[in-house]
């Protein structure tokens, strides 16, 4: 059909052209080889031919060769012989809109999630949690959603974690049992994670994924992702990576068979996504992959051997271009046979053989028709890149990506109001309800004393008469004693002076 739009990728010694259908980009691919056989050009070449049907690129920079993409290429070695061989012209050099991304902020614009959108699934991943430390991370994180705490970064998860530990006995009857030996092993494995640089991919502002579908003059723009840093931690470099697959799965809208795809991503180094990855995960991966197709998304896979792909994700990948493979060892060798396996078959063509010969930039290549069928493979030459080969400079890079629009955006983090803040409110907020509890109960204290002190009349009497112990009648009953005992006190002392003076006066003769 004259309005189908076409890739032009390879092209054999007998002059036919392998052809990509756009139709057909959103079920995805796999570009397979041994190091130096090629691979990188092939990725190059599928993302420049989308980025110029004006679809958005993401592609995975894990050797920091491919900031070249925004510059023209150069028509001399190489280059220069295939555009010959090929009659491509001067024309076929040019360049792309690109846009530099780094996890931690070096050499593009600082790219940051959210702890709550990476969910506890992927963190236990992260931090290689067994199942009951998961379960429990799983309850933090359900804590917080139920009183409105958002986790932001890691200090958050940290304070939730202290916060759930501290009130165990309050939790435990409605979320299930909190131990204290999960707690600690989560807590020192956030310690590793921030050791591996995860506090600046955790963090707002929060990538917004609607700003990698842009496109410029026409052309897509390609996110780079400098990933040479951020593959030193697998873990968390696969974990984001998933976290993307489903965040673009549960963002964009079902659009079934489209002209050309609304998005396209390349995994390079494709390997470090399931190393040690478990079931659950995997499972994960081949769900997100086989299902996004339907929202316009292509996944495209880059990796030196197809056994590094589990056999249920590698099942969904239509599109092949497959470069030399070397059967030194028996695990080459069946890795040759695997490959050659997945094609349809050309009578032409001894596959299995032809992949131990092919040259550099020489691949098989098989892609899908216009019914969604492989065609037959084909012996083909890669076309060369149209944008620099090179990579960019440090301070050619760093004056793109700085004077990036977006850069000032996502420049400075934001320490917004979230689970630590809220931890810290209520801390206070008990502290001052507690102080103010004690400052009422002293109040109370000092009233009781004061209600049982002495009155004025009490300490009259008692110096008058004297501290003494009160019996159960009460001060009435003693008050009277004492005021009998002194006026007979006083009758007796009067009686007694009248006698004497009468003894005395008899004795004087006095009357």
């Amino acid at each position: 059909m004259s309005d189908t739009i076409r890739f032009d990728i390879a092209r054999s010694d007998e002059g036919a052209t392998q052809t990509l259908l756009a139709k057909m980009a959103n079920r995805h691919g796999l570009i397979a080889g041994a190091t130096g056989t090629g691979k990188t050009v092939s990725l190059r070449n599928l993302a420049e031919n989308f980025s110029a049907a004006g679809v958005p690129v993401f592609l995975v920079d894990v050797k920091g060769d491919l900031s070249g993409l925004c510059r023209a290429g150069e028509n001399s070695g190489k280059i220069a012989e295939r555009i010959t061989k090929f009659g491509l012209g001067e024309g076929y050099l040019q360049s792309y809109p690109v846009r530099f991304w780094d996890v931690f902020g070096d050499s593009g614009i600082p790219l940051r999630v959210t702890v709550s959108e990476m969910g506890p699934m992927l963190l236990s991943r992260l931090m290689n949690l067994n199942d009951t430390q998961q379960g429990l991370l799983t309850l933090v994180f359900r804590v917080a959603d139920d009183k409105g705490w958002h986790l932001i970064d890691l200090k958050d998860l940290r304070g939730m974690l202290k916060h759930v530990a501290d009130n165990a006995s309050v939790y435990r009857t409605q979320y299930g049992n909190v131990s204290s030996a999960s707690v600690g092993a989560i807590q020192r494995s956030l310690l590793q994670l921030e050791n591996e640089g995860a506090d600046k991919l955790f963090g707002e502002p929060e990538l917004n994924l609607d700003d990698w579908m842009q496109t410029e003059s026409g052309k897509g723009v390609i996110n780079i992702l400098n990933a040479e840093r951020l593959m030193l931690s697998p873990n968390l470099f696969s974990a984001f990576l998933l976290w993307m697959l489903a965040e673009l799965f549960q963002t964009l809208p079902e659009s079934g068979d489209l002209p050309k795809p609304k998005f396209v991503m390349f995994f390079d180094e494709a390997h470090i996504l399931f190393d040690g990855a478990p079931k659950a995960l995997v499972e994960q991966i081949e769900q997100v992959v086989r299902l996004i197709r339907s929202k316009g998304v292509g996944v495209y896979f880059c990796t030196q051997n197809p056994l590094d792909l589990p056999d249920a994700v590698l099942g969904q990948l239509g599109n092949r271009i497959q470069h030399a493979l070397r059967a030194f060892t028996p695990r080459d060798q069946k890795a040759v046979k695997a490959a050659a396996d997945t094609f349809r078959i050309n009578p032409n063509i001894n596959v299995t053989q032809a992949i131990g010969e092919l040259g550099v930039g020489e691949a098989l290549v098989s892609f899908l028709d216009e019914k969604g069928m492989p065609t037959p493979v084909e012996r083909a030459w890669v076309y060369p890149p149209s944008s620099r080969l090179t990579p960019l400079e440090p301070a050619e890079r760093d004056q793109a990506f700085q004077s990036d629009p977006l850069y000032r955006v996502y420049k400075d983090a934001v320490d917004n109001f979230s689970a630590y803040e809220a931890l810290l409110q209520k801390e206070q907020e008990d502290a001052q309800a507690a102080a103010a509890q004690t400052a009422q109960d002293n109040a109370q204290k000092t009233a009781a004393k004061e209600d049982d002190s002495p009155s004025i009349v009490d300490g009259f009497l008692t110096g008058v008469f004297g501290n003494r112990k009160k019996s159960n009648a009460g001060l009435g009953y003693d008050l009277s004693n004492q005021v009998g005992r002194n006026i007979s006190r006083r009758v007796t002392t009067s009686i007694g002076r009248a006698i004497t003076r009468g003894l005395l006066g008899a004795l004087t003769g006095k009357k």
